[in-house]
């Protein structure tokens, strides 16, 4: 709530009376509206000095609970629960123009199934590393799940919480600071991912007994490392040194050639 935060209120004359205005979060309304509360008479036994003036326009203001974040949660953020902003950010994950999800099945299967039965309800405001862990202990006893798929699934809920944006500034209205080891994330070992690779007995068969276009791409497979997404998604364009250069600028995703990431 930086930007609601702090308002000492502005103060100037009106008729005989000083005043101070303020801008005040309404219920059901994006944009605030002003309110204007009387400090003193401009003259006269009852007329203040100027820093009396600014101490009770800052009380005025805190009194009417203008930079109370229970005020700014409740009418602004009307406490929205993480199941809330999960259907916000998977809408606007694959509808964004820069670098769009492609396909979001399998963060919708991580909500579904473990995220969202254990943290759905919460209020976004409440989702912090003390409050995660739960999940991330359950998530680390199942055998079915990899540490780097729980450090993955961590990843889904921090970026939820981040996408609910201040409109003014674009900034995260929920500010974090992640500590893995305040959740006890497990660490990821990479010599322990699972890397499927055939052995060169195996490339040789499959190239014997491949033939065509098959067969080339077999062995450019074989001779170049590429995965079968960036192969398949080799263009003219893309062969430079008079043939004798590969550039891989791109993958298939779902048969459609994408910017690729990897």
């Amino acid at each position: 709530m930086s930007r609601r935060s702090g308002q000492n209120g502005y103060i100037e004359k009106s008729g005989s009376w000083y005043v101070v205005r303020w801008r005040m979060d309404v219920e059901g309304q994006d944009e605030r509206r002003y309110l204007r509360e009387k400090i003193c008479p401009i003259s006269g036994p009852d007329k203040l000095s100027a820093s009396e003036r600014e101490r009770k326009a800052k009380v005025i203001v805190e009194r009417s609970g203008a930079n109370s974040e229970q005020h700014f949660n409740r009418v602004v953020l009307g406490e929205t629960t993480f199941r809330e902003q999960a259907r916000v950010y998977l809408q606007w994950a694959v509808t964004r123009d820069r670098e769009p999800i492609k396909d979001a099945a399998s963060i919708k299967a991580a909500l579904h199934k473990w995220i969202l039965p254990a943290i759905g309800d919460m209020p976004l405001g409440s989702l912090n590393n003390i409050t995660v862990k739960p999940l991330v202990d359950k998530m680390k006893k199942s055998k079915s799940l990899s540490a780097r798929t729980v450090n993955k699934y961590v990843e889904y809920i921090k970026q939820v919480v981040a996408s609910l944006k201040d409109g003014e500034t674009g900034e995260p209205i929920q500010k974090r600071t992640w500590d893995s080891s305040v959740m006890d994330l497990p660490i990821v070992n990479q010599k322990e991912q699972r890397r499927p690779s055939l052995k060169a007995r195996a490339i040789t068969q499959l190239v014997e007994e491949s033939e065509g276009e098959e067969q080339a791409l077999s062995v450019l497979l074989a001779a170049t490392g590429m995965r079968i997404s960036e192969a398949l998604a080799l263009e003219t364009k893309h062969l430079t040194n008079h043939g004798r250069t590969i550039e891989v600028r791109q993958q298939v995703e779902r048969d459609t050639p994408a910017s690729s990431h990897a």
